[in-house]
């Protein structure tokens, strides 16, 4: 299809484009040297695009040579001359039409359509000459149709634009011959049509004009001057007029190419040769080869290369030594044969250094493009990875290669990539080269935090300082920067109407964990609750760690005497028989610790004792007992100071005072007590006191329960119960547990007690201090026990629960 593009211009200049699509290829044609801004073709419509969005889409003209002489107008479409093109400066080739390759790039998606433009040659160049003025010597002796060879013309312009003849000026001894070379080049050789009369003319000037092909056509002009000499008059002959040979590009200097030889008729001086190139032979062969003048040998000076020049012609001529020198001409062609001496390129047109680490797969990350100046085999390249990588390369066209994503990537476990990019020809041996590709990888917030352990369980120390730093918990996000940023926070839960933020604080920032308040083992044994993590990504990530809070025991309670009954800083007195065997059980000291069992464990120690081998104490269970029988010199008041030690550090204590007087009244010990029942008719002066006793405290009981009663229907709020504490189990003497129990809230009487009978068992209740519960159990009893001996021997089963 031909179409008129562009501006106007003279008549004789026709402006004109083709095109044309096949095997995915547009080609255009044009004619050189057409105006800035004239429009070669609509690329949009030729190609089906949507104009309107080609803007957007980034176009891209890629031209493989240069990119100053064309641009496309992104509104219409249009592809429009930037600057004039001379195709002589641009094509080295000598066909009508040479082709510029041109990619036109749309991204978003990406498309890359091929496109040739042809250049098409004008007559714009005349023909001119390398010398404008010829000399020549020519024998008088030369015979008609002898001829001499002339420099020819030359002409940038290719095809009917070229030199197509020569004219010579009017003349009847010479004429023209015109012929052809293998490149269709316009030779021309001065031939001699009549012999030649030096006496009659010794000079000719004559005049060549050659003309090339174009419309209108153009000329250039040289003067020949011949100079008819005298005799020799045979000429120089090789053995032939064409040498044809192949040789291998870069073969090195001095190589020999071809000797060659000939010959001449004449004797002497008329016989002696010399070779020399002919003005036919380029100047770019001269400097290629080397020609001995002597010898006629013809080697290598230079470095041949095979994509520069494929054929070399050279022009030889060999001339005599002659008064008046002959000459013969010969013509040696040379093929050079491709060799794999280039290395394949690698051009990266399109490249994206840094992507997030969320790429969708099949993502273009580059454009890759290689090329290899050699041919056939030689030329073609194949591009690789040289290791595997989560990338592909995905072949577009046979010098066009996209690089893809191709598995999922991940930061956090390689955070770059270097991609080299390896291309290597078919050629032997094989050429390659490399090309190293940096991609970076932005993090996104994918990672949740973690921390090093699921549990934390944190022993912390009873009587601890508010605001105490109990321990430091760290989690870690592998992401950056703020998707790495963590908040620490307690997850709320409320411990008895209590919330964890009124207990513990966390900070922020750093996790560090403390305490709020002072804690007692005695009260709080131990916390669970949960810590959660929270980086500062978008959506952001969290995770949860339990904290197990354990509150160490400090032995921070002083034991506690309940037996023997005294008033608070009293003295126990109790009475004997001074007839009491050995081993008899006198009193039972009994203490209790609300510390930990490690440190609630007692020992008893007399720290005063009047007659140390009277009596003896039990240092586990607090016995006292006697080790031997009273005798006349023993005293009748005997005292006993009692320590009673509990086993923290350090330790703490208490003692108990007990002053023993001995009666002579025949009373019997507690070792003899049995489980009898109480005889009414027995009605001591003991007994009686036990009856008044009895019946006060019962009073004073049933007043107490009843005030209890009351206070705790006016609260308006039930209190709140503790956690409970350990069972403690004091001492148990031959007995089974008690049948009957009884509880008080006094503070400090611990020596109340009430004796009572009841089916011939002795029950013994004590009141317990703020704060504790205790149960005492009763214990069996005989008759005529001492108020002294039965709070000596009682047994007491103790529960506490501090409220």
């Amino acid at each position: 299809m031909m179409k008129p593009v562009g501006r106007w211009v003279p008549f004789f200049f026709v402006l004109w484009a083709t095109w044309e699509t096949a095997l995915s290829v547009t080609r255009y044609s044009i004619p050189e040297e057409m105006e800035r801004g004239s429009v070669v073709a609509n690329l949009a419509a030729d190609l089906g695009l949507d104009v309107s969005g080609l803007a957007q889409r980034e176009v891209k003209l890629d031209i493989f040579h240069n990119n100053k002489y064309l641009d496309i107008n992104k509104r219409t479409g249009e592809l429009f001359i930037v600057e004039k093109m001379d195709r002589e400066s641009l094509c080295n080739t000598k066909t009508m039409t040479c082709f510029l390759k041109l990619d036109l790039i749309i991204e978003s998606p990406l498309r890359i359509f091929n496109i040739e433009l042809g250049i098409t040659d004008i007559n714009d160049n005349a023909p001119h000459f390398r010398r404008d003025k010829i000399e020549l010597d020519v024998s008088e002796s030369a015979t008609p149709g002898e001829r001499f060879s002339l420099p020819n013309a030359f002409d940038p312009d290719v095809g009917a634009n070229t030199v197509k003849t020569y004219k010579l000026s009017e003349s009847e001894h010479f004429t023209v011959d015109i012929h052809s070379g293998s490149d269709g080049t316009k030779y021309v050789d001065l031939v001699l049509m009549k012999a030649l009369d030096r006496e009659e003319k010794a000079v000719h000037n004559l005049i060549l004009t050659a003309i090339d092909g174009g419309v209108p056509a153009r000329s250039g002009t040289a003067s020949i001057i011949v100079r008819v000499q005298d005799t020799n008059d045979n000429a120089p002959q090789f053995d032939q007029a064409v040498y044809s040979l192949n040789m291998s590009e870069n073969s090195p200097a001095g190589t020999v190419v071809i000797k060659l030889n000939a010959t001449d008729a004449d004797e002497g001086p008329n016989a002696d040769l010399t070779y020399s190139f002919t003005l036919y032979t380029s100047e770019k062969t001269q400097e290629m080869f080397w020609l001995n003048s002597k010898t006629g040998e013809i080697a290598v000076k230079g470095t041949i290369d095979y994509e520069d020049l494929k054929i070399f012609e050279m022009f030889l001529e060999a001339k005599d030594n002659g008064p008046v020198p002959l000459s013969g001409q010969c013509r040696v062609t040379v093929y050079v044969k491709d060799m794999n001496d280039n290395y394949p390129e690698i051009t990266i047109k399109s490249l994206k250094n840094t992507v997030e680490e969320n790429i969708p797969v099949g993502s273009v990350i580059a454009l890759v493009g290689v090329s290899d100046r050699d041919t056939g085999d030689n030329g073609k390249v194949n591009l690789t990875m040289n290791k595997s990588l989560p990338f592909l390369l995905n072949q577009t066209s046979d010098y066009l290669y996209e690089l893809l994503v191709s598995e999922p990537l991940d930061r956090e476990l390689v955070p770059e990539y270097e991609i080299m990019l390896v291309v290597t020809d078919k050629g032997n041996p094989r050429l390659s080269d490399n090309e190293t590709i940096t991609v970076h990888l932005l993090d996104v917030n994918d990672n949740a935090p973690q921390f090093p352990q699921t549990f934390y369980t944190i022993p912390v120390m009873e009587n601890n300082a508010p605001g105490a730093l109990l321990s430091s918990l760290t989690a870690i996000d592998p992401d950056l920067h703020e998707n790495q940023y963590l908040v620490y926070f307690i997850i709320e839960k409320e411990i008895v109407n209590t919330s964890m933020s009124m207990l513990f604080s966390i900070n922020p920032e750093n996790g560090n964990l403390y305490a709020l308040k002072t804690f007692d083992y005695e009260i709080e044994k131990e916390f669970l609750f949960h810590i959660e993590a929270r980086d500062s990504g978008v959506p952001p990530f969290s995770s949860n760690v339990t904290v197990h809070i354990i509150i160490m025991d400090q032995n921070d309670n002083t034991p506690l005497i309940v037996s023997p009954w005294r008033a608070h800083g009293s003295v126990v007195e109790e009475k004997i028989p001074r007839s009491t065997d050995k081993g008899t059980l006198i009193a039972k000291v009994i203490a209790i610790d609300s510390d930990s069992v490690h440190n609630s464990r007692i020992t008893y120690q007399f720290l005063h004792n009047t007659d140390a081998t009277l009596f003896s104490l039990d240092q586990y269970n607090g016995e006292i007992r006697t080790t031997r029988m009273f005798s006349y010199r023993d005293s009748r008041h005997q005292q006993l100071v009692v320590i009673a030690k509990d086993n923290g550090e350090p330790a703490l204590s208490a003692t108990v005072t007990i002053k023993l007087s001995t009666v002579e009244t025949a009373l019997k010990t507690y070792a003899d007590m049995t489980e009898v029942p109480l005889g009414y008719d027995i009605f001591s002066d003991l007994n009686l006191y036990l009856v008044i006793g009895l019946g006060s405290v019962s009073f004073l009981l049933l007043i107490t329960i009843l005030v209890t009663i009351v206070l705790k229907c006016q609260k308006t709020k039930p209190s709140k119960a503790a956690p409970p504490c350990r069972n403690s189990v004091i001492s148990e003497r031959n007995s089974t547990i008690a049948d009957s129990t009884l509880v008080s809230n006094d503070a400090y009487w611990y020596s109340l007690f009430l004796a009572e009978t009841r089916k011939g068992k002795l029950v013994v209740r004590q009141p317990v201090p703020k704060g504790a519960r205790y149960m005492v159990s009763s214990i069996p009893r005989s008759t005529g026990l001492t108020e002294t001996s039965d709070s000596a021997a009682s047994t007491l089963q103790v529960k506490q629960s501090t409220q």
